[in-house]
């Protein structure tokens, strides 16, 4: 019985695939041919209405299928189209945040700012370690220290916890992010800078993102990255006696959060390497962070923004696709193997994947400069570093640079009524 009920399924699914087939070619040949002979109607009549019956009864016998063996019907669909079951499987893995549970819990424990919690004291301990926090003091805006148990830091702590909570409330899944980066990013250097304050709900004209691979000493880019309206450099690189290279304007700072804890450890938490007007954009790697951001924003001459959350999401899952698909297309391992191959809760994106999408957002014409690698190069071009970070997949970021530059369409989770701008990847 079993066996009849699954040639059935297969019967119906294959005969009604034909019968939608043939409809669609039956219902184009008007449109497409000439005006038909009047030798030819009778056969096109008949043949119609054979599709017509043909499709009213794959209906009657779909509805005659209990429902177990329609799930069959609908693996079947998927197996007889293997690019699209691919990328189905692809998509649904990419939406998930294997880090979520403890994000929540730890974001959950700092909210209640229960100290006596094993996970809340261990890493509010890391974070007073590493800030050269002493005594139950902790380091204010201007440098001085104050005690933990004082009302001033008390004030701190509960506009770590406002701005934490707002973050976290934001944080989910919206394909639509791109198209409001104007008003959530650009807005707020617009009101920073006057002279570009007649542009405000509109994008910058051409945008150069200027990124750190040593490639970059190859070649003298200095003056064409700096003929760009808007340029954006990524997690504070050095550009001093490098000008010729990577050029020397500077729009907008764009970091991680590590780069700001480094710079909480300084007085007066300086983080200002192209200037103090400068403005600041950052996005959050550890919850714990907005500890730093809290405390030094008071100080900050330019803004200092934290990229909105569903723009993180939207980033992550889109590297997360794209290091998956060469997963398996290229590395030709099942996706299942995936996670542990690249320590799934703590994979991420680099730096430079969100500043080029936030370019993309907030840009008529983006220019991509330093994002790609070779064997004769250093990793970064203003450091020794020679080995990539684990936690990143540059090769899959590769493949998504090449996409916007090539095919943006290609590109999931990004809303079909975004307007891609033209990006181009200089070598």
């Amino acid at each position: 019985m079993e066996t009849l009920s699954r040639c059935r399924i297969v019967l119906v699914f294959f005969v009604c695939k034909s019968a939608v087939k043939v409809g669609q070619i039956l219902v184009a040949l008007p449109l497409s041919a000439s005006p038909m002979k009047r030798s030819v109607r009778p056969l096109f009549s008949v043949l119609l209405l054979i599709a017509f019956a043909v499709t009213l009864t794959c209906r009657a016998v779909v509805r005659r299928v209990p429902q177990s063996e329609r799930s069959s019907m609908a693996k079947l669909s998927a197996a007889a189209d293997p690019v699209f079951n691919f990328n189905s499987t692809l998509l649904k893995l990419a939406a998930v945040e294997l880090g979520e549970e403890k994000t929540k819990k730890e974001i959950e424990l700092l909210l209640e700012g229960n100290f006596h919690s094993r996970v809340l004291y261990s890493l509010f301990s890391t974070w007073r370690r590493f800030n050269r926090v002493a005594d139950g003091r902790a380091r204010t805006s201007d440098g001085s220290l104050v005690s933990l148990r004082s009302p001033q830091f008390h004030r701190y702590w509960l506009e770590f916890r406002r701005v934490l909570n707002e973050w976290w409330r934001k944080k989910r899944f919206q394909d639509d992010i791109m198209s409001e980066l104007i008003r959530l990013a650009k807005a707020r250097l617009d009101e920073h800078n006057v002279a570009k304050a007649g542009k405000r709900g509109k994008r910058y004209s051409s945008c150069a993102v200027v990124g750190n691979s040593g490639i970059l000493l190859m070649k003298d880019y200095g003056d064409l990255i700096d003929g760009h309206e808007f340029v954006i450099r990524l997690n504070n690189a050095n550009i001093s006696s490098f000008e010729r290279h990577v050029g020397s304007k500077t729009s907008v700072s764009f970091v991680n959060s590590n780069i700001l804890h480094l710079c909480a450890r300084r007085e007066t938490c300086s983080c200002h390497p192209y200037g103090a007007n400068v403005p600041i954009i950052m996005y959050i790697c550890q919850a714990v962070h907005f500890l730093d951001y809290t405390l030094c924003n008071t100080t900050h001459k330019s803004p200092l923004i934290v990229t909105d959350p569903r723009f993180d999401v939207l980033c992550a899952r889109i590297v997360k696709y794209y290091s998956m698909k060469r997963f398996v297309d290229e590395i030709r391992k099942p996706v299942e193997e995936w996670s542990s191959a690249h320590d799934g809760s703590n994979f991420h994106y680099s730096s430079g994947i969100q500043a080029v999408m936030l370019a993309v957002g907030i840009c008529d014409q983006v220019s991509l400069f330093g994002f790609g690698k070779s064997d004769s190069a250093k990793h970064h071009y203003h450091t020794n570093q020679k080995a990539e970070l684990k936690l990143h997949d540059y090769e899959a970021e590769y493949e998504l640079y090449h996409d916007l530059v090539h095919r943006p369409r290609a590109i999931p989770f990004i809303s079909n009524t975004f307007n891609f701008p033209p990006v181009t990847k200089h070598q």
